[in-house]
């Protein structure tokens, strides 16, 4: 789960990780009475959407006055922004955040994240802050510092020392750095963050660390015990399809190809996935139903496949472990016949009860075309969406 700008930035304040002034705004007048509350003379106007690259695309703006934050308020609320990372249909902006300004000496950049090789929470600093770390990582990998977190220890002044020292901070700044790093961390831990990033962390001409923006994303399995962060969910940024598929919490990811997919079992998944464009296919769908489940799951998942106008073909590809293939195919049948099947279907059942799956499938009615193997599903799947 991702959540704004405004709301990371509420969090590590939580935890003592100093940031400026602002408040959230959803309409023009709002964004006025927020500049006045916090006093100027300058203020930064900032689109709020689950994407970077905002201000490339416009969303961030430097007012000097109060009628240029009306201005940029009014001209910002409302606009689809298209970043990078928004895709070509883009985000629409319902609230900006409007900040004091700083005048900004150095920018750095640090996060906090889950080494998955040693399951360890790793922290990464940069002397190049604003930037995009990949692109730093591709060009100046020597400028990123990375220390991994013993669980047992948690974070210590010298982890600290070390990263500020190795991004080339003075060491006046020691200090604020140890604070803040500290704070970064145990806003990761206490708040089950898959992912917390301050990009840029700067430096003032005065002397002071500060987080000019902030980014996280939380661990969806961990959510259960964070309702504060489950009340920051915004639905308006998330694909309704994945909303809906959370509900019945399936694993969905929507994708851009023409063979929708329904799978238990993550791994399974991706191997699906990928010989399906290893065959010139592409999946239009991420989906995993999980190992134990029910009849009722099964057939939402299916109808959640269908909502995608793009599909041309389904592949249900199940091993039965905990997940017994007659359940699959029972749930299969009841989705088919609720919302009317058009496009072909490729079944391939492998594991418990994979027999009576089968037969249930055979005695159907339905246009089911059966795969022993994942190459041949694939394949077959592929075939099918292409008209063939």
């Amino acid at each position: 789960m991702n959540i704004h700008e405004y709301q990371a930035k509420q969090l590590l304040k939580e935890f003592g990780v100093p940031v400026l002034q602002g408040d959230i705004a959803l309409t023009p007048e709002d964004a006025v009475k927020v500049a006045k509350k916090i006093g100027g003379p300058v203020w930064v106007v900032k689109a709020q959407i689950h994407a970077g690259g905002r201000g490339k695309a416009g969303g961030v703006k430097l007012a000097k006055s109060i009628d240029e934050v009306r201005e940029y308020a009014k001209n910002i609320l409302g606009k689809t922004l298209v970043t990078h990372q928004t895709g070509p249909e883009g985000k629409e902006v319902q609230k900006v955040l409007i900040e004091e300004g700083c005048k900004i000496k150095k920018e750095y950049y640090v996060a906090a994240l889950v080494d998955r090789t040693t399951g360890k929470v790793a922290m990464m600093a940069s002397s190049e802050g604003g930037v995009e770390i990949e692109k730093v990582a591709e060009t100046h990998p020597e400028k990123i510092i990375t220390i991994e977190i013993d669980p047992a220890t948690g974070f210590n002044g010298f982890h600290a020392r070390k990263l500020a020292f190795g991004i080339g901070m003075n060491a006046s700044l020691v200090k604020q750095a140890t604070q803040l790093f500290s704070g970064l961390y145990e806003t990761f831990i206490k708040k089950d963050c898959s992912m917390a990033e301050i990009n840029p962390l700067v430096e003032t001409e005065d002397g002071k660390l500060l987080a000019l923006d902030a980014k996280m994303n939380f661990d969806d399995n961990a959510l259960f015990r964070q309702p504060a962060v489950m009340e920051m969910r915004d639905l308006t940024e998330e694909n309704p399809t994945e909303i809906e598929a959370s509900r019945y919490e399936l694993a969905f990811i929507k994708l851009d190809g023409s063979i929708g997919c329904l799978v238990n079992g993550a791994g399974l998944a991706m191997a699906t996935m990928d010989l399906i464009k290893l065959h010139g296919g592409e999946p239009a769908n991420f989906l995993d139903v999980g190992g134990g489940a029910s009849k009722e799951k099964v057939a939402a998942a299916f109808k959640i496949i269908l909502k995608d106008q793009n599909v041309r073909a389904i592949l249900v590809n199940i091993f039965g472990g905990i997940m017994k293939c007659d359940i699959i195919a029972e749930g299969v049948i009841a989705a088919s016949k609720e919302v009317g099947l058009k496009v072909p279907l490729v079944v391939r059942l492998a594991g418990t009860n994979v027999e009576k799956g089968k037969e249930i499938l055979q005695k159907s009615g339905l246009n089911i075309i059966s795969a022993d193997e994942l190459a041949d599903a694939a394949q077959k799947a592929v075939h099918a969406a292409k008209g063939k």
